[in-house]
């Protein structure tokens, strides 16, 4: 009886072996507590203690993440109305279909489905799709361009205000008010080719500073 009942929930990410030691103690539970006073068959009342066995073992060890209970016992009702949902339709159900079936809203649906997928957390050192055999680990370890952005802001800002404040104006127009050299040159006074020379003597006197 426990293996036939263990054998429902196979292939649902935890071994046959293990689901039928669950259902053999849930069995072992329920002889303990029969009452043949009640003139209730053993069958009726050990089947339902054995199933609760089962879905107690997924909910409380076998997700990855603890998620709602209402969650957990949606998202194992979802495979089976979706396969035959499938089989009325001829082609996938949508989200409002399967929802319909089973009595709840789509956003109930939607978060069971969701639940499900941190059912079982992918290791990190399993191959990433698409990438060749390339672990996960290699990405989620990979370096953050942003951190070198920061470094390199904190060394340029002492560079710049040790320019003098006509150069500082200079390449502000031009590097964030996105101004020509003519454009700039009309603003302060000075000749393109002037203008140039600044621009110039003042990048080299930045990148020399962050060469340091």
């Amino acid at each position: 009886m426990a293996r036939r009942l263990a054998r429902r929930y196979a292939g649902r990410g935890e071994s046959y072996e293990d689901l039928t030691q669950v259902g053999a103690l849930a069995l072992i539970k329920a002889v303990d507590g029969y009452d043949t006073d009640r003139g209730v068959p053993f069958a009726s009342y050990a089947i339902p203690t054995i199933l609760g066995g089962i879905r107690r073992h997924f909910r409380d060890t076998a997700w990855a993440i603890r998620v709602p209970r209402s969650a957990q016992e949606l998202s194992a009702l979802v495979p089976e109305a979706r396969g035959r949902l499938g089989q009325q339709h001829g082609r996938q159900p949508t989200d409002g279909e399967l929802a319909d079936d089973l009595k709840v809203t789509v956003a109930q649906l939607q978060a069971a489905v969701a639940a499900f997928d941190v059912y079982r957390l992918p290791s990190l050192n399993e191959p990433r799709p698409g990438v060749d055999g390339i672990e996960r680990l290699e990405f989620v370890a990979a370096a953050d361009s942003g951190y070198a952005a920061v470094a390199d802001r904190l060394t340029l800002r002492p560079l710049l205000a040790a320019l003098p404040p006509r150069e500082r104006r200079i390449l502000t127009m031009r590097f964030y008010g996105d101004l020509t050299q003519a454009q700039i040159a009309t603003r302060v006074g000075l000749s393109q080719m002037h203008v140039s020379r600044l621009l110039k003597r003042s990048l080299t006197q930045l990148r020399a500073g962050m060469l340091r």
